[in-house]
């Protein structure tokens, strides 16, 4: 663990030595109106805007203009394979091969796609286990895969919870689940970083546990993708989805990713919903030919990319490519772990740091209960110039981002905190 220290000087020395932190420059920072950097710290709710994004966005809009639909095999990025120019920085950012990844969809509807293939529920085994504080949209989307298939939620809805007077859920209780019921279950969904608590599961460990008892494996990596080594092929899960709007910085509800394992890639009795992008793209155009499955993850795809959109994640992945990451999740632990640091200054009257204390079971976010829940305290400190965000009952999220936020940010947020608290 790195050797913090208190004041400005720490801070603003850490800043010198950062070996990343010309990236800060490279992204649109919000400012006040004075026209002064806001300290943003929400980049797990929607990342900032590359500089680049527009010129990349402007190369698409120029070939449309000048070639029409020659665009398709004239641009200077051919539409036609557009979303193979993303396929390898993104399988570098969640840790797959390329076979297992494509950027398609948006989240939740990839969600739904992959429990199609994934969720085949039989008279003995229907049931899908969840995280109980999962993030609403799964949730709702698992429900309604449920109802689809003639079940009510309230019967067969297995809730991963914590114990009383806890937040952070403990993989004892998942083995006691599965030994209980594990022949019963289907499909094990879990958020593979926890959005209300920051909390980063053992993604092989559950993987392992679950398919020990012969259940799918699935991950949401929505609060993971960018943010921590996700390594999903070394995890064995049988898929994963992610957004890009937020640690990837591709713009507000930009498509999504989906990983599916390489033991499923040529796999053509998994059941799924096809389109023509998931037929073989020799004779894809050829269009009385009987549907030919692609193999690996592309073969789940089912329409032509958005191309004007995936110029915006394309213009990001190029950053993460560069800075690697490696790198990232280095500065990550770093940056958070002086955020910690500082904030534990401060005592635990008001605060408390709900996310766990192991640099290796969380990514950037940390997130601060607030004694008795008074969310007067986000309001002002909204008010001064921090960008955090609230999340019901009692929570304030703050990520310290590797790419652009800065040692020095983190302690004038402290700064502004603790004078709020003492005011």
């Amino acid at each position: 663990m790195p050797d913090y220290k208190l004041g400005l000087d720490y801070a603003l020395e850490q800043d010198r030595n950062d070996s990343l932190k010309h990236y800060r420059s490279l992204f649109h920072i919000p400012k006040d109106i004075q026209g002064n950097d806001l300290i943003y710290m929400t980049g797990n709710s929607l990342g900032l805007q590359p500089k680049q994004t527009k010129a990349y966005i402007d190369q698409e809009l120029t070939d449309w203009a000048q070639l029409g639909v020659e665009g398709h095999t004239e641009a200077k990025n051919p539409w036609l394979r557009y979303h193979e120019f993303l396929t390898e920085n993104m399988s570098k950012i969640v840790g797959a091969k390329p076979i297992e990844v494509v950027v398609m969809n948006t989240l939740t509807a990839n969600l739904h796609f992959m429990m199609v293939s994934f969720y085949r529920p039989t008279r003995t085994r229907y049931k899908i286990l969840i995280e109980s504080d999962a993030f609403p949209s799964d949730k709702y989307a698992v429900e309604s895969q449920l109802r689809h298939h003639g079940y009510d939620p309230k019967d067969v809805l297995i809730l991963w919870q914590p114990r009383d007077h806890e937040e952070l859920l403990r993989y004892e209780d998942l083995e006691d689940i599965l030994k209980a019921q594990g022949n019963e279950i289907a499909l094990i969904l879990i958020g593979g970083v926890n959005y209300y608590t920051g909390q980063y599961f053992d993604l092989n460990r559950i993987t392992e546990l679950g398919h020990a008892f012969g259940c799918h494996v699935g991950f949401d990596c929505a609060h993971g993708a960018g943010n921590v080594q996700l390594n999903l092929h070394d995890s064995g899960a049988d898929f994963a989805v992610w957004c890009t709007y937020k640690y990837l910085n591709s713009g507000p509800g930009n498509l999504a990713g989906c990983f599916v394992h390489e033991r499923h890639a040529y796999r053509k009795d998994l059941i799924r919903f096809t389109g023509w992008w998931s037929h073989n793209k020799q004779t894809r155009f050829n269009m009385r030919q009987e549907f030919d499955q692609l193999p690996g993850a592309e073969g789940w795809q089912m329409s032509n990319p958005p191309i004007l959109s995936m110029a915006a994640i394309k213009a990001s992945l190029d950053i993460f490519n560069e800075a690697g990451m490696d790198k990232l999740t280095e500065k990550s632990k770093k940056l958070t772990g002086y955020f910690e640091f500082l904030l534990k200054q401060l005592g635990e009257t008001t605060l408390r740091i709900i996310t766990p204390q192991n640099p290796d079971e969380r990514g950037c976010q940390l997130s601060i209960q607030v004694r008795n829940a008074d969310k007067s305290l986000h309001e002002k400190l909204t008010h001064s110039g921090v960008v955090s965000d609230w999340r019901e009952p009692d929570v304030i999220r703050c990520a310290p981002v590797p790419l652009y936020n800065t040692f020095e940010e983190v302690f004038l947020l402290i700064e502004k905190l603790k004078h709020i608290l003492h005011a």
